[in-house]
């Protein structure tokens, strides 16, 4: 994704932040607080982001919305 592709949206220049991660595991970013980019939205539990060619992290709905539907299909199996 360029910065041509995403005219027209909201753009935002994250400064001042900490990744921690951690091998196999993941990771975290951490400003003031632990918490603190969850609270300003820049995802909260349960997003699934993909990472593209040039490096961004998407969000995928589509692959929550995948997961769902597989988790409700198990129940009415079982």
């Amino acid at each position: 994704m360029t910065q041509d592709a995403i005219k027209g949206e909201t753009k935002m220049m994250w400064v001042d932040y900490t990744i921690n991660s951690l091998p196999g595991k993941g990771f975290k970013v951490e400003g003031d607080t632990p918490t603190e980019v969850m609270d300003k939205g820049l995802y909260k539990p349960g997003d699934v982001f993909i990472v593209n060619e040039g490096g961004w992290l998407v969000k995928s709905d589509e692959l929550s919305a995948m997961v769902i539907k597989h988790s409700e299909k198990k129940k009415e199996l079982a």
